[in-house]
């Protein structure tokens, strides 16, 4: 492994005390997989107390605000090999598990092989030392090796622990392509329904790591097909074998999958991975008649409340609902080229708000793929996005002008009337040509020398300063078109 040097500085720390420190965890495996590792964790048969005492004595902030032996030291910041804490935990075992979810007590063990005995899986019961010698009590090399999750010991005993680890076995399988071993697999389809006694934050966030995964069309998969997803997303379930129409050659479940598949492909941002997976969950309750002319009338408006008592229930923050909602909610958008006015992608674009007109233009385009159409981005999509971005800009209009109607008439002590507009159209062709000219002091000395041309003259240079910002105004457009390839 290639251990940073700050994490053996902390090691040597704790060894020179007179103690045994190892690296565990997911960052053991993650290190041994070739991956980053997000964070270090270390275990140690040092008490919490001693742990505290050691380094505050070599000038580590620490905390301890746990009742499971875990004390974080906070390294100092040029010493920050990925985080700034690192996770000490004193040797352990487990009591009896009541709920599910935690602990009844905890003990602290003797020895690091204790400590991994009472660890989820073989991947993650694995120590290392300083020195990169490797305790791997429980084969979790070779099974690294073979790509296999296999719980340690008795599945059934790890799983009634605590339940979330049905959910991680699955997630581990899904997110690192590995295979679930047959015994534990037999136990998560057996005790699926034990995931119900897990808080709906812990299977959020479990959840959000999933889809956020490369993998996530084949970790949703398996979850449906080990009985958890039931459980968790139980509105998914019900598109399963459900036919769509003449426009899909997918059954519900399999085409809300495929969207996400796309999101992942593309490394769409959360929000468009969680629409896609749910933009038609609604299709089995809206869905009427069969074969090909079937209809879903309404599914984007009853998906989008269906979304929100989704997340509402998973505890999603009301950023991530109403931002995901929305989308869910606008994805059946409407345009044809030629068809649709630029008053109706405007009005589209004030509903949705044009920082999220990105997202649901992706989204349309998970929606596509999931259907079966070869092409995410067609002619149609593209000329959308120039659409939008022609009416989402300011036109080029004398409100550029760092002097205004009134500063014209102040100036030249004149009434208001089609003098000053002449006037100020001049002084837009100017700063078109010369941005660097859009000063007040430029601008009031222009000001004054036009004031002294007849209106004749005045009128003429009007119009050709109108003709420089229709000049303008079409470049700009053609290189909008260039940009999204419409001609």
């Amino acid at each position: 492994m290639n251990i940073p040097k700050e994490i053996l500085e902390v090691i040597k720390i704790i060894n020179d005390s007179g103690f045994e420190a190892y690296i565990v965890g997911g960052c053991v495996r993650d290190s041994l997989m070739k991956k980053d590792p997000e964070d270090w964790d270390l275990a140690t048969n040092a008490t919490p107390e001693e742990i505290q005492e050691i380094f505050k004595k070599e000038g580590f902030n620490c905390f301890y605000e746990n009742n499971f032996g875990t004390v974080g030291v906070l390294l100092p910041e040029k010493e920050r090999p990925y985080s700034e804490v690192v996770e000490i935990t004193t040797y352990r075992t487990e009591g009896t598990y009541k709920d599910k979810r935690r602990p009844d007590n905890v003990k602290w063990a003797k020895t690091i092989e204790e400590d991994l005995s009472r660890r989820d899986f073989t991947v993650n019961a694995i120590a290392v030392d300083g020195k990169n010698a490797f305790i791997d009590p429980f084969n979790g090399k070779k099974d690294l090796e073979k790509k296999i999750i296999r719980a340690v010991g008795n599945p059934d005993q790890r799983f009634e622990e605590d339940a979330l680890r049905i959910f991680r076995a699955v997630r581990f399988a899904g997110t690192l392509n590995f295979e679930i071993e047959k015994e534990t697999l037999k136990s998560i389809k057996k005790n699926s329904a034990w995931i119900l006694d897990i808080s709906s934050e812990r299977i959020r966030d479990e959840l959000v790591k999933m889809i956020m995964s490369k993998n996530a069309y084949e970790g949703i998969n398996l979850l449906q097909s080990t009985g958890l997803l039931k459980y968790i997303l139980p509105e998914i379930v019900e598109g399963y074998g459900v036919g769509q129409n003449k426009h899909h050659i997918y059954d519900c479940y399999e085409h809300n999958l495929l969207a996400l598949k796309y999101a992942a492909k593309k490394n769409f941002n959360f929000h468009v991975r969680m629409s896609a997976l749910l933009h038609d969950v609604a299709k089995p309750t809206c869905k009427r008649g069969e074969g090909p002319d079937a209809t879903f009338y309404n599914h984007e408006i009853v998906g989008a409340k269906m979304t929100k008592k989704i997340l509402e229930r998973l505890k999603f923050s009301k950023k991530d609902i109403d931002k995901i909602t929305l989308l869910v909610r606008y994805h059946l958008f409407y345009y044809n080229v030629g068809e649709v006015s630029e008053s109706s992608i405007r009005r589209l674009v004030r509903q949705v708000g044009i920082e999220n007109m990105d997202d649901l233009l992706n989204l349309r385009m998970c929606d596509r793929i999931g259907s079966g159409v070869p092409k995410a981005e067609p002619y149609k999509l593209r000329h959308l996005k120039y659409i939008i971005e022609k009416t989402s800009k300011d036109p080029i209009s004398v409100k550029k002008l760092n002097v205004k109607g009134a500063d014209v008439i102040d100036i030249l002590k004149i009434s208001p009337g089609p003098k000053v507009g002449w006037i100020l159209n001049i002084l837009l062709s100017q700063i078109l040509q010369d941005p660097e000219k859009n000063n007040a002091d430029y601008l009031v000395n222009e000001i004054k020398e036009l004031s002294k041309l007849s209106d004749k003259d005045l009128q003429e240079m009007d119009k050709n300063s109108k003709d420089d910002v229709q000049r303008v105004e079409t470049k700009k457009d053609e290189m909008t078109k260039k940009k999204y390839w419409i001609t």
